[in-house]
């Protein structure tokens, strides 16, 4: 049977299993521990997503908050430029869209260079610090593994 992460599809019609309680979870691979009863009764069927989630959405937030307590800070100047980068391309699409097109090429060719060399100058001699990396970027030893290999083999 195919798996879904949206939990009203669980709703026990057309052969699908039962849902009886609700738990955080993240792409990251995270289960919240806490379980909340799902009162189907209380669900509108036509809207589920009107239900009351707040229990595994609030441990979600938690874990989130965590995770980013662990990483590696953007400095504040370059936070505050690719804030405004994004509300001036924002603003550039709806003026002048082509304009935008190639300012969004020119990131994008300056963010893969600048990613490249960037899994390369974390490959030191011994390779990366698998046990630092992922935590610093806030994403599974999977993920980041993924991430500096596609950036690596741009070259």
């Amino acid at each position: 049977m195919h798996q879904s992460t949206e939990w009203w599809v669980y709703g026990g019609t057309l052969g699908a299993p039962l849902a009886t309680k609700l738990r955080g979870a993240c792409w990251c691979g995270w289960r919240g521990s806490t379980r909340y009863p799902l009162d189907w009764e209380a669900v509108d069927r036509r809207r589920p997503y009107l239900a009351d989630t707040s229990g595994p959405e609030g441990d979600w937030v938690t874990h989130i908050t965590e995770v980013q307590a662990r990483t590696v800070p953007v400095p504040a100047d370059l936070a505050t430029l690719l804030d405004q980068v994004e509300t001036r391309l924002t603003a550039l699409v709806a003026d002048e869209p082509l304009a935008a097109l190639r300012a969004v090429a020119a990131l994008k060719r300056l963010t893969e260079r600048v990613a490249t060399d960037t899994a390369f100058s974390i490959d030191t001699a011994d390779g990366p610090q698998w046990d630092t990396v992922p935590q610093a970027l806030g994403i599974s030893e999977q993920a980041a593994r993924s991430r500096l290999t596609h950036y690596a083999l741009r070259r």
